[in-house]
């Protein structure tokens, strides 16, 4: 049966030939056998386009069990598992991320045995960004169900090699997993050719050398071990790589302005973005809008459940030096990145705003909540009042509306002056519209998958791990700056380099499915206690066994041969 299972599923990655919009299998067989030459762009296309599936679950797996967003209840949606950490092997959602990864692994692969290198420059150029999508697939698949690196990569196991379809498919045989060191080393090798093949850069939505060269920044990065204990000859390898990036002076960061319109932006007209998945209109249809990416986050034109918000410690951390207030009259964004955060204010019966009190409360036994209160004001006295509880108001600074109350409980909680906010449950919906907007005024977005604000900060952490905080410093705050006029740190060194700029990393790349791998891969444990129905007072260590997926169980019982689950404990 398994091997049934295997043919089919080879078969399906064979026939997966997608030319944008139209069917998949749309190509004929004996066209491509041929003359593979004149066929390579439907292939290439027919790889890309597996991309548009994985890339939903992607974002998904890499975001949610993040610090970044809270949802407002528990969900029967497998997503519910990354937000939980209640891990299993029958997630629909991981299989998708799955078999669609291992498909455009199987569609690059098999173009690239087709096709032999050196026919011509523009030819080799196609079969390095069959070289990229491969290496960029193995290095996501890796990160999901391996193991930090810096966690004994020559034992712990990393995801099986699979680079294309066996000549044999009736008596087919697959290798188990490889290990995490054995997987990152594929994904280097495959990066790499890409780098040495790809001469001719046609955007943002396709790969490119830069695009190469900007994984391979992170993938070394990522195994440039923690703060405490840093593998100097990866991190340096990080920092050649996002030299070449820097340095080939192709893309360039967006001014402030521009820059927190980013998600408007297609990835074409947008001079920051290395490589995205290129998402078009025409690809959703009806409420699909509804089950995109952005569709959780926010309602938009009646489109999208807006269920989920940015969390009240990202929140904090973009009021860290000074309040974004989002009310209409009196909008101003101190970091440039709270504008891909929009509250949902709400108007009473008069068509008027009502001003209340927002603080988060300690209820019943260490969990948190928040609480809107409505505000009073009389002379230079500002009151709140809760149910018959009445509370004069301290001001912390009183421009900015900021104040702290007393309150029943014996303690004291800071809090702001702001307009009501309409509650889904118990929750003010702070809409996150990062992944959203693209092009119109919906749901449309492209996923990014690299930019050249990452790969400074890439740099930066790889300088710090090199104890070279000067030019840390230098990559960390012309990040920060761009985003916090006159933020940027006076100093940076050993004690807090890896506080300061993990910090920016969870504020810059926010709702890009970076947060929960960067917290783990140097050693931290994630900490969420902020309000929402996820365990507040559980942190999730780094040696956690629900720090990697499981295999799915689909995937294992259909493998022709073995593949070992994750551990369970």
């Amino acid at each position: 049966m398994k091997k049934i299972l295997a043919i089919i599923f080879v078969a399906i990655a064979l026939s997966s030939c997608k030319v944008d919009r139209t069917p998949f299998g749309s190509m004929e067989s004996e066209k491509i056998d041929k003359n593979p030459e004149e066929a390579i762009d439907g292939l290439l296309n027919g790889v890309y386009g597996q991309l548009k599936a994985w890339s939903d679950p992607m974002h998904r797996l890499g975001e949610y069990a993040g610090d970044n967003m809270m949802i407002r209840g528990s969900s029967t949606d497998p997503f519910y598992e990354f937000i939980s950490f209640a891990r299993t092997p029958n997630n629909s959602r991981l299989n998708t991320f799955w078999n669609s990864g291992y498909k455009a692994v199987a569609q690059a692969s098999n173009i690239i045995n087709m096709i032999p290198q050196g026919k011509s420059a523009a030819m080799d150029s196609k079969l390095g960004e069959c070289y990229f999508v491969r290496g960029l697939m193995y290095f996501y698949l890796v990160r999901a169900y391996g193991r930090p690196y810096y966690q004994n990569p020559e034992t712990n196991l990393g995801v099986p090699i699979v680079n294309g379809t066996p000549a044999n498919v009736i008596d087919l045989i697959l290798p188990d997993r490889a290990t995490v060191k054995v997987t990152y080393e594929q994904v280097i090798s495959d990066l790499k050719k890409a780098e040495e093949l790809i001469s001719v850069n046609r955007g943002p939505i396709y790969a490119s050398k830069e695009a190469a060269q900007a994984i391979l920044s992170r993938v070394y990065l990522y195994m440039s071990g923690t703060y405490e204990n840093p593998n100097g000859t990866y991190a340096q390898l990080a920092v050649d790589y996002a030299n070449k990036v820097i340095g080939a002076s192709r893309y360039s960061l967006l001014q402030r302005g521009e820059f927190m319109k980013y998600n408007t932006f297609t990835p074409e007209n947008n001079k920051e973005t290395i490589f995205a998945i290129k998402r078009v209109a025409s690809e959703f249809s009806g409420n699909d809008h509804y089950s995109g990416i952005g569709g959780m986050y926010s309602n938009i034109g009646g489109m999208g459940w807006g269920e989920m918000y940015a969390s009240a410690k990202y929140i904090d951390l973009l009021n860290e030096t000074g309040r974004n207030d989002w009310r209409p009259e009196k909008y101003k964004m101190v970091d440039a990145r709270a504008a891909f955060i929009e509250p949902t204010y709400t108007k009473g019966t008069a068509g008027a705003y009502t001003e209340v009190f927002r603080f988060i409360k300690d209820d019943n036994g260490n969990t948190l909540n928040y609480a809107q209160d409505t505000v009073t004001r009389s002379g230079g006295i500002v009151t709140c009042k809760e149910r018959k509880d009445v509370y004069t108001l301290t001001p912390v600074d009183a421009a900015q509306d900021i104040y702290t109350i007393n309150y029943k409980n014996g303690k004291t909680y800071t809090g702001v002056i702001d307009y009501l906010i309409t509650l889904n449950r118990a929750y003010p919906q702070f809409y996150i519209v990062k992944c959203s907007r693209e092009g119109e005024d919906s749901q449309l977005h492209s996923p990014v998958i690299s930019r050249l604000g990452e790969v400074y900060l890439n740099r930066a952490e790889a300088y710090a791990k090199l104890q070279n905080y000067s030019s840390a410093l230098d990559d960390l705050n012309r990040i920060r700056t761009r985003s916090i006029i006159g933020g940027g740190y006076a100093t940076l060194n050993a004690a807090n380099a890896g506080d300061l700029i993990d910090k920016e990393r969870q504020l810059e790349l926010a709702y890009q499915a970076e947060r929960s791998f960067d917290v783990f891969r140097n050693g931290k444990s994630l900490v969420r206690q902020y309000p929402g129905p996820q365990n507040q007072t559980t942190s999730i260590s780094a040696t956690d066994f629900r720090v990697v997926y499981y295999i799915p169980q689909d995937a294992i019982n259909s493998y022709p041969g073995k593949l070992t689950q994750n551990p369970t404990n």
